[in-house]
């Protein structure tokens, strides 16, 4: 019921994004503690004079740790991003690959079908399955993607240049905090 209001606090403020108004990620990874506060705040009954100051606490911290979650992914995107768009132009290749192969970058097998809606999807231009064949090739021989299987079958995964440009944004993370957002400032709010 808790999180039901919590959810319904969210929308009123317009809070919308499943991104910033869900916990649900956090709560997956964090389940034991999660239990934990529920039992602690609980204490085997319903209680009004319980203190739900730990749920609380709780479930600001798990926002907090989401967001960052949520702007690491952003910031891993857009150098991705960039990282792609130098080596599209310094290939000669068509930019509108660019969303496609951030997506293989990232472990997505492409195929024509997938390549021409990510084509959709990041770059707004719908194109004919013959370009999208044609993208295929050139960016197979331009050794940012390798093809596996033979004709209808056919599919794209990442080269060893995509592999390690996308390695090498990880490995550039920093490492994960997992702090307290009611500690950190120097102060207990307790």
């Amino acid at each position: 019921m808790a999180r039901c209001l919590h959810t319904l606090v969210l929308a009123r403020e317009q809070i919308l994004a499943p991104e910033f108004s869900s916990i649900e990620e956090y709560l997956g990874r964090n389940a034991t503690a999660y239990y934990e506060v529920l039992a602690a705040v609980g204490q085997g009954a319903w209680n009004p004079g319980n203190d739900a100051l730990p749920w609380v606490r709780f479930c600001l911290t798990a926002h907090h740790r989401q967001a960052r979650t949520l702007l690491r992914r952003v910031e891993e995107t857009e150098q991705l991003w960039t990282g792609l768009e130098d080596l599209v132009r310094e290939r000669g290749l068509p930019s509108r690959s660019i969303g496609p192969l951030a997506d293989a970058a990232r472990g997505l097998r492409l195929g024509n079908a997938t390549y021409r809606r990510l084509v959709a999807q990041s770059d707004g231009e719908e194109i004919a399955e013959l370009t999208a064949t044609r993208d295929l090739k050139r960016l197979v021989e331009a050794d940012l993607l390798a093809a596996v299987g033979e004709r209808r079958g056919r599919t794209y995964t990442p080269s060893r240049d995509l592999r390690m440009l996308w390695a090498t944004i990880r490995a550039s993370r920093p490492k994960r905090s997992d702090s307290d957002p009611f500690v950190d400032s120097g102060t207990s709010s307790s």
